[in-house]
């Protein structure tokens, strides 16, 4: 059977833990920030872990 490839865009976006679990970074930053408050801004730059229901279908995207 031929090797699984990776999806790119997913690899570019994703990154696995050390406990295998996916560390995504937040949207809605990137421009249009004058009427976001600095709180949201700075909690926008934090990554965060991707929800179960998606991680089952982001983890056939990344074969490891």
């Amino acid at each position: 059977m031929a090797k699984m490839k990776t999806h790119r865009g997913s690899a570019k976006r994703f990154k696995r833990t050390g406990t295998g679990k996916l560390r995504r970074y937040k949207a809605y930053k990137s421009h249009l920030t004058g009427k976001k408050s600095q709180k949201r801004i700075r909690n926008l730059r934090k990554g965060t872990l991707v929800s179960k229901g998606d991680q089952k279908r982001i983890d056939s995207m990344l074969p490891r």
